[in-house]
């Protein structure tokens, strides 16, 4: 069973920035990863994703130009730094791995493995 773990949450101010990480215990190198977020009392919605070995990243237009998706196969890793946080960015935070025969990658159903989540709160 495929775990993963994020880390890096936490409390900041409009403006700041975070680092998010996500350690897979197994299964990583040859399937793309995506982030999503869910805020309270919102559906959880894509953030970004990026491609097995890192050439192809994508995000949403919502965090476009402010988050970095970016990964470590040899650490099984993704990490997802946050700049220029702005309120609207609170909510937790999961990552996925995605399904290795889906050709999309904005959905929940393109992922079949999710951490607990990691909550990020922005304060204004």
């Amino acid at each position: 069973q495929v775990q993963l773990v994020e880390s890096g949450g936490g409390m900041v101010q409009a403006g700041g920035s975070l680092r998010l990480s996500c350690t897979a215990s197994e299964g990583f190198h040859i399937y793309g990863m995506g982030w999503f977020r869910q805020a309270p009392g919102k559906e959880r919605e894509f953030v970004a994703h990026i491609g097995w070995n890192g050439g192809s990243t994508e995000y949403a237009d919502s965090v476009k130009g402010r988050f970095t998706i970016s990964r470590d196969n040899a650490l099984k890793t993704v990490w997802l730094q946050m700049n220029s946080l702005k309120p609207e960015d609170t909510g937790v935070y999961f990552c996925a791995r995605k399904n290795y025969w889906t050709s999309t990658y904005h959905g929940s159903r393109d992922y079949d493995y999710w951490g607990q989540g990691t909550r990020v709160t922005v304060s204004s």
